[in-house]
């Protein structure tokens, strides 16, 4: 499965019915993934990774009330080498990190990595679904 093949393969399930606040990720593929997340708190920009999300199950990326409308998720297929990414370019690096800032990642020695956009609708809670493509009805993700 090529990294354009996954790129914007999943869905959003706003609160997921849990009454707890938090920002989950599913991972609903046959496939390990590793996942980085980005958001703006009250101080700066920041990003944060490697969550290991084995397959067929289910990630608390950050507990408790959400500081942010948006947050942007970038996932690496562990096993088949694709990708869930998208525009927004953020700073990232081979191994755990939590970095301040978004700009001059290369400069900063950091990867430059796209990010792709999450609107929660200042929900207190939200859960992305990482799916294969083929699971989902038409071309591209909703």
């Amino acid at each position: 499965m090529s990294a354009l093949a996954l790129a914007g393969a999943f869905y959003l399930v706003p609160g997921a019915g849990e009454a707890r606040a938090e920002f989950r990720l599913c991972n609903q593929t046959e496939s390990r993934v590793g996942v980085a997340i980005g958001y703006k708190n009250q101080e700066a920009w920041t990003t944060e990774g490697w969550w290991n999300v084995p397959s067929n199950s289910c990630q608390t990326i950050i507990t408790g009330p959400l500081v942010s409308r948006f947050y942007y998720v970038y996932a690496v297929d562990y096993d088949l080498g694709g990708k869930w990414g998208g525009g927004f370019q953020m700073c990232t690096q081979a191994r755990a990190f939590t970095i301040s800032g978004y700009q001059n990642c290369v400069a900063r020695g950091f990867e430059q990595t796209g990010f792709y956009e999450i609107d929660t609708g200042e929900q207190q809670s939200w859960t992305v679904q990482l799916t294969e493509p083929a699971q989902q009805q038409g071309i591209g993700g909703r």
